[in-house]
């Protein structure tokens, strides 16, 4: 007989190499342990990066001594019954404790809450101790060493003790945030001490700590729900972003989740709005239904698989588009700060004042302003072909003859929230007098940015020009890819791209969109049917429409060294006031800084 079943010990080291990783992995599993006993306060401390000691004692409900003895078996659990479909706690599977045990020095001592006495196991590589009396707090103290002492191979895919403290770090921070009524405390010889008072339901207060106190400066509320799924949390300004994604934050059901799909959502939501290479800061918090979504997915539990997908994703986009509109054209705080920074007291301007003793903001005459290219006379490098869906479109064009009379109009500041405009300075910036302060906007990335959206509406109110082939583009591709395309073919044909069957392994393009001019149409085909079979959508076709309209947004724009009269400048203002997403450029870029009246006193010591 070759077939012959594992020890237990072998089990268990061969099921730790999915649930314990590293030390962060066995720090999050005893966190969540922790919580699912009621632990208000959660203390956490560290030596050597997690390898030497990770240490979790908490204040929760604590074990009787006979549930010890099950706590480290496999697959022994007091959180789930006979199902699945309906868990309500962090933890479910029975894995964490004996697969610490089977690879590390785990110790755990617990006293039940109103016990007078409490009691501790000790696991070693697997081999059990009997459970002994032991003096004990109320709650649960784990204490784990030496981890992977009995997998020495594992150990050399750890990364230096810095970078495994700070993954844990990282895992104390999403428990933080996921539940904000609860107290954490990490520290250890090998990090400075990290606390996080409990906040109670103020879910903004506990991420101010986690993510510093801009974002609570800078952050929009999220309330939306649809089909029982409900999307709570918050989102940062566009001109709020981070180099990467580490500051993004998603949890279902209260449960901390690094979900491709959620994080993709959040990209999608603020296309056009994020600078290349940038990332948005965002905490998202989806509830509904357990039946309707998988979190066993993964021993981690980090990846979760929704039952509609598609409903999820449009709801985060959706919400966090609308809370853009209503709220996302405020300046970022960061902006003024770093305008304050650039600011030197003592600085001496070298260019003479004028005659009466006041210093020039223009030095060159006023000209007219002339628009430099519009959807009537096309900027360079665009066909006609490519401008004709925009010729009924009226664009801004910052003139001031629809907003005002021909003579200056004085606009008081209190009126409006962009301000009246005042001067402009170096032929490019726009400086307007506020109720509380003053506003600097860049004339060329505001005006893009009114134009770009002019052209977005005029690509979604209708089917977009299209140019047929003279020869259909044969496309040859499995057949699932074809009928994956074939589902999405009516919302393609809207944006200018005719697609048809052609065999079982093949579709025929008979049209393209007419703006993309000359293209590699079985590449475009091919990548979105990739992108369909990763996120059941189409969007990389109306992504590669609106590029092409920035661009000519950009090119068709009020461009910097262009000077403008106080009515046009005011024009301006009153455009970005009223189109959403007017805070930023084509490019993510800001539009705008808001510099508040108490910050330019402070600058000379007024306040």
């Amino acid at each position: 007989m070759i077939i012959k079943q594992l020890s237990e010990t072998l089990v268990n080291q061969i099921a730790a190499g999915e649930v314990i990783e590293r030390p962060a992995s066995a720090a999050k599993e005893l966190i969540e342990n922790a919580i699912d006993a009621g632990a208000t306060r959660i203390e956490i401390a560290t030596a050597g990066g997690g390898k030497s000691l990770l240490r979790v004692a908490d204040n929760g409900s604590g074990m009787e001594p006979d549930d010890l003895e099950f706590a480290i078996r496999r697959h022994c659990t007091s959180k789930i019954s006979d199902t699945l479909f309906d868990i309500r706690t962090l933890g479910f599977r029975g894995e964490a404790l004996p697969s610490i045990g089977s690879v590390a020095r785990l110790s755990i001592a617990s006293r039940k809450t109103g016990s007078s006495a409490g009691a501790e196991i000790v696991v070693a590589g697997g081999k059990v101790s009997p459970v002994r009396p032991a003096a004990a707090n109320p709650g649960t103290t784990v204490e784990v060493r030496d981890l992977f002492f009995a997998t020495p191979a594992r150990l050399k895919f750890l990364k230096t003790e810095k970078a495994e403290a700070a993954a844990i770090t990282e895992v104390v921070k999403r428990m933080a945030i996921a539940f904000p009524a609860i107290r954490f405390v990490l520290s250890g010889s090998d990090r400075s001490t990290l606390e996080l008072p409990a906040t109670g339901d103020d879910h903004l207060a506990r991420i101010a700590q986690v993510l510093g106190t801009d974002f609570r400066d800078n952050a929009i509320a999220l309330d939306a729900e649809r089909e029982d799924v409900h999307l709570g949390g918050f989102a940062g300004l566009p001109t709020f972003h981070r180099g990467n994604s580490a500051h993004q934050y998603a949890f279902v059901n209260g449960r901390p989740v690094q979900d491709k799909q959620i994080l993709s959502a959040i990209r999608g939501a603020y296309a056009e709005t994020m600078p290349q290479g940038r990332y948005p800061v965002a905490v998202l918090s989806l509830t509904l239904d357990p039946a309707l979504v998988d979190v066993n997915v993964h021993p981690a539990k980090s990846d979760v698989r929704f039952r509609d997908p598609g409903l999820v994703r449009g709801l985060i986009v959706g919400a966090i588009r609308e809370a853009l509109k209503r709220e996302g054209d405020r300046a970022s705080t960061t902006g003024a700060g770093g305008m304050l920074r650039a600011f030197r007291p003592g600085f001496r301007p070298t260019a003479s004042p004028t005659p009466g003793g006041s210093w020039s903001f223009q030095s060159s005459p006023y000209r007219p302003f002339e628009s430099p290219a519009t959807p009537a006379a096309p900027a360079s490098g665009f066909a006609e072909a490519a401008q004709a869906v925009f010729g009924e479109t009226e664009m801004p064009t910052a003139r001031a003859e629809s907003f005002a009379p021909r003579e200056t109009v004085v606009q008081e500041p209190a009126s409006f929230p962009l301000g009246a405009a005042r001067a402009q300075v170096h032929a490019n910036y726009i400086v307007s007098q506020t109720r509380d302060g003053l506003v600097i906007v860049d004339q060329h990335a505001a005006h893009e940015r009114l134009v770009f959206e002019q052209m977005r509406k005029a690509l979604s109110g209708r089917r977009l020009p299209s140019q047929g082939l003279l020869i259909p583009e044969i496309v040859d591709m499995p057949e699932e890819d074809c009928d994956r395309l074939m589902v999405h073919a009516e919302a393609l044909e809207q944006l200018g791209l005719a697609i048809e069957r052609f065999g079982p392994g093949a579709i025929a393009v008979r049209e393209t969109p007419a703006m993309l001019g000359e293209m590699d149409v079985p590449g475009l085909v091919r990548e979105l049917a990739d992108e369909i079979a990763e996120w059941d959508t189409a969007q990389g076709l109306s992504a590669k429409l609106e590029h092409v309209a920035a661009t000519m947004a950009c090119h068709g724009s009020v461009r910097s060294g262009r000077q403008l009269r106080v009515e046009e400048m005011n024009a301006l203002l009153r455009q970005m006031e009223e189109t959403p997403g007017s805070g930023q450029c084509n490019h993510g870029r800001p539009t705008y800084v808001e510099l508040k009246l108490s910050d330019i006193e402070r600058l000379f010591g007024r306040s």
